[in-house]
């Protein structure tokens, strides 16, 4: 069966996979600095265009970052002038997306689903896909689980959350808030996300403990147009943003930063004023309709919110407030607790090692970010999860390890809800 598909890729792949060759020629790198000027300068490029893939203002983590054939004579400048510690990781961006792309068609033509039932940790799912499963939940668990459409996407794709929790029917209970796949090229977050769905409802005997106190309202996928539009075709799977439209110097750009689009410290240090950016602001705080969703979601369900939970990729952290400013809230010690919990679970489990601290402590400074918000809006804790990278673009960890990569973390969620509720 290996063979065949192998064969099916190398000789149906130039049927399946869209036309665009953009990324043809466009290359990774992996840059780590060892002093802070370096760390400014490298941090600098952010903001001339440079796609970064991950990023770390600590010394000695390294950074990665997509370089296009007309950048790569600045990269080479800088990264040569400062003696920076760099090497190429991936030759050919494109080549690597067209392989990625031809093998998931592949897949989805030989194994077509439903959404229904249990869902498998061997495929990422689609919108569509994501929707079913969560509603057949809902027809399969009625006494535990609910499913509510909480608004729509700028494309009209409809959002929706599942609320779990353990059937007794107490009302008023402790809250976790729970969402995934903000960036839209972040695959693993939402399959990371429906692998705690799966956890909560499939195997309810094993985390009862989890929900004796505490209801889990999760929304498994924000930025659905965004995550659709990364499915289309190569040119399309390293979109960021959202995809709603902006005019800008006589040109059509798509989508704001999600992420950025809080009205938190709104468009300051970290954000982007140009529509054409990846970390685009948005035009006005709460521009994108998905935010809009987050934000009633948080102020809807505050009141018994305890923990808002965002997951992304990829990077290795656990971050917390403010990522807006270098400074510490007053209840630091307990967020610090609960991810440094997360974080030291996954390292026993599996040796894989989490750095964890303040976002702008640990990477840098972003306003607008939905975690700031969370807080601010009054979860008791609010915390960025950022997964392991893999595969040959970071963002596209091979199907065959997302099993892997959910059900660590998985071992790391499940420990921090436990620190919280023995906290709170």
């Amino acid at each position: 069966m290996k063979f065949s598909l192998g064969l099916l890729v190398l000789f149906l792949g130039a049927a399946l996979v869209a036309a665009d060759q953009d990324y043809e020629g466009y290359q990774i790198y992996e840059v780590t600095p060892s002093n802070a000027e370096q760390a400014q300068l490298l941090h600098q490029l952010s903001f001339e265009g440079f796609d970064f893939l991950s990023e770390s203002r600590l010394l000695g983590h390294p950074s990665r970052v997509i370089v296009s054939p007309a950048q790569l004579e600045q990269f080479q400048q800088l990264v040569q002038g400062q003696k920076m510690t760099h090497k190429l990781l991936n030759a050919n961006l494109g080549a690597s997306i067209e392989e990625e792309f031809a093998q998931r068609q592949i897949q989805r033509l030989l194994n077509p689903i439903t959404g229904k039932g249990r869902l498998s940790t061997e495929r990422y799912y689609t919108h569509e896909e994501i929707i079913n499963y969560i509603d057949d939940l809902a027809q399969r668990f009625p006494q535990r689980v609910y499913v509510k459409t909480v608004g729509w996407s700028y494309e009209h794709r409809v959002l929706k959350t599942i609320t779990i929790t353990n059937g007794d029917k107490k009302a008023g209970k402790k809250l976790i808030f729970l969402d995934g796949g903000f960036h839209a090229r972040e695959w693993i977050s939402p399959a990371a996300v429906l692998y705690v769905i799966d956890q909560l409802v499939e195997n309810f005997a094993e985390n009862a403990d989890l929900l004796k106190d505490y209801d889990w309202v999760i929304l498994p996928l924000v930025n659905a147009d965004g995550y659709e539009h990364t499915q289309t075709g190569t040119l399309a799977r390293m979109w960021r943003k959202t995809r709603q439209p902006y005019q800008y110097a006589g040109q059509t750009c798509y989508g704001a930063d999600p992420n950025r689009n809080f009205d938190f410290h709104w468009n300051e240090e970290g954000a982007s004023s140009n529509p054409c950016a990846d970390t685009f602001a948005g035009p006005t705080a709460f521009s994108e309709p998905e935010t809009i969703v987050v934000r009633d979601l948080m102020h809807s369900l505050a009141d018994r919110g305890v923990m808002y939970l965002t997951i992304h990729s990829y990077g290795n952290y656990i971050l917390y407030p403010w990522g807006w400013t270098s400074d510490l809230p007053d209840t630091w010690e307990d967020l610090d607790a609960v991810a440094s919990t997360g974080a030291d679970a996954i390292k026993n489990a599996t040796g894989t090692v989490y750095t964890y601290g303040s976002s702008t402590n640990v990477l840098y400074i972003a306003a607008g970010a939905s975690d700031d918000y969370g807080f601010y809006a009054g979860f008791n804790v609010s915390i960025t999860m950022e997964l392991p990278g893999a595969g040959s673009i970071g963002f596209n960890p091979p199907v065959t390890r997302i099993d892997e990569f959910v059900t660590e973390t998985w071992i790391g969620i499940r420990a921090m809800a436990l620190k919280l509720i023995e906290l709170y």
